[in-house]
């Protein structure tokens, strides 16, 4: 096999998915990243952009959250994820392999499904605005995150693996902190509703509040975020209603 210049690595279970069944998050996630760098160094690929979260931050304790942030999490998704920023830089210590971990925020887009534990509130409020029924919100609709459009996370791994950084770890997000309920007024706003928002009794929550420093990635990695919330979920709801056969068929599976 000839030699490799770079490789991104976005394979993983999410979120709920490792809370319901860790044991397969652990073959997935952990050994899955393993088999990734040894391969990358038995194929001798320069550069490889490793997929990490903000997960490993858990809540914020600190705000805006730069890559320095201490490891905050409690879920068994950040553990893989923590363990898999660990194998890559003990690999890059050892072997010299070179490349980027992207601790991305919450990214939301054309394509999301409903399993993304934080951006699934997006498509669930949609749903109910089509049937004619209030978005609904568990908890006071304080809870706040770190959103960022798809686009711009795509093209947060061709800027770290253009970059000349050797190795390191970056955060992929805009630095703006939107509650869920701001984010429930902005959608109202969009789709020009006049339903007001329902809330009801607090549920399982993994993570309340979180918001990314994205200074770091923009001084060595040359990116910067281009779309703002508003005109994401613009692009979301348009996709939405070109493929809403498809979501439909989606769901009922």
């Amino acid at each position: 096999m000839k030699d490799v210049h770079g490789v991104i690595h976005l394979a993983a279970l999410w979120l709920l998915q490792c809370y319901e069944y860790p044991r397969a998050a652990f073959d997935v996630n952990i050994r899955g990243t393993f088999n990734v760098l040894e391969a990358c160094v038995n194929h001798n690929v320069e550069r490889l952009i490793y997929s990490s979260s903000a997960s490993v931050y858990g809540d914020a304790v600190e705000e805006p959250m730069t890559e320095e942030h201490p490891y905050n999490n409690w879920t068994f998704y950040g553990a893989t994820k923590i363990a898999g920023e660990h194998m890559f830089k003990a690999y890059h210590q050892r072997y010299g392999l070179k490349g980027i971990g992207l601790r991305y925020m919450n990214v939301y887009g054309p394509r999301q499904d409903y399993k993304g534990t934080y951006i699934a509130v997006m498509m669930k409020m949609l749903d109910n605005l089509d049937r004619g029924t209030s978005p609904v919100i568990f908890g006071d609709g304080t809870q706040s995150y770190d959103f960022i459009y798809v686009g711009d996370a795509a093209r947060a791994n061709v800027c770290a693996l253009k970059s000349n950084v050797p190795f390191g770890f970056y955060n992929v997000g805009r630095g703006i902190k939107t509650s869920i309920r701001e984010l429930a007024e902005l959608i109202l706003k969009i789709t020009d509703s006049n339903l007001s928002i329902q809330f009801e009794p607090d549920s399982q929550t993994f993570v309340t509040n979180r918001v990314g420093d994205p200074v770091a990635a923009e001084r060595d990695l040359d990116f910067t975020w281009s779309v703002d919330l508003e005109n994401g979920l613009r692009r979301l709801i348009e996709w939405r209603k070109s493929h809403q056969e498809q979501l439909e068929r989606s769901i009922d599976l």
